[in-house]
């Protein structure tokens, strides 16, 4: 009998880090922490204290913390794998010019996304910045979108006006009006969040002339999207899904 292949699945992000544990396709022992490198790795010897790991499939946006993560892996003795485009597009083809400049969660979204629900399929990535995976219906990712996040809309308004707060994010929902400063900000950015994803899809859609399903995955997805009416399956552990597959195909 094969032997099931598990992995601690890491991916960094500029606001954050998400862990679990990846085994056969189902992703389970999830935790994102705002901690640091100190924090995560504290979780992740967690996971490989419960599981023997074939290896650690790793997505990062951040390049200055990739080495401290290749001294943790080592020093474990177990192997990282990180996601790259060459070992995506044995999963998925890739049109791109320069597909080495594609963010590895981005494509891990994307390899995740078409192994659920298939395609076409646009994957909305919420976090620092709000990203979009195009994936046509013959399963070839073609481009896709980059805008600005909450915290970087969040951290601009505070920064660049005299009276505004540091909003908190990912807590409350819309009001009907904004009846104090934070419930305006708060009006501003989830209606105007979700006013782009709108826009974004929609012309996506025309530009392709496919009927992409919408997948969103991130930190503030189910905080931005909860109660818009909008069609969209909100799945939060699809990055760490896609990585793991990623992983398991490049072993």
């Amino acid at each position: 009998m094969e032997r099931r292949l598990t992995f601690a699945v890491v991916d960094v992000g500029n606001t954050s880090t998400a862990v679990g544990l990846w085994r056969n396709g189902r992703v389970t022992r999830t935790a994102h922490l705002d901690g640091g490198f100190a924090e995560a790795s504290a979780a992740v010897d967690s996971l490989m204290a419960s599981a023997r790991v074939d290896a650690i499939a790793y997505v990062s946006v951040v390049p200055k913390a990739d080495a401290r993560w290749r001294r943790f892996a080592k020093e474990r003795g177990v192997e990282l794998r990180a996601v790259t485009h060459a070992a995506a597009a044995r999963l998925m083809p890739i049109d791109y010019p320069k597909p080495e400049t594609i963010g590895a969660d981005r494509l891990a979204d994307a390899v995740g996304a078409v192994s659920r629900y298939g395609a076409p399929v646009i994957v909305m990535d919420f976090g620092t910045a709000l990203t979009a995976a195009v994936v046509t219906g013959d399963g070839v990712w073609r481009g896709g979108v980059i805008a600005p996040g909450f915290p970087l809309m969040r951290d601009y308004l505070f920064e660049r006006t005299a009276k505004l707060p540091r909003m908190e994010l990912g807590r409350g929902g819309v009001p009907r009006i904004g009846r104090s400063t934070e419930e305006a900000m708060r009006f501003g950015a989830i209606v105007g969040y979700r006013g782009m994803v709108r826009e974004i899809a929609a012309t996506l859609r025309r530009n392709f002339a496919e009927d992409f399903r919408l997948v969103a995955t991130g930190g503030f997805a189910r905080w931005a999207l909860a109660g818009s009416g909008m069609d969209v399956t909100i799945d939060p552990t699809l990055t760490l899904h896609g990585a793991g597959l990623i992983c398991a195909n490049s072993l």
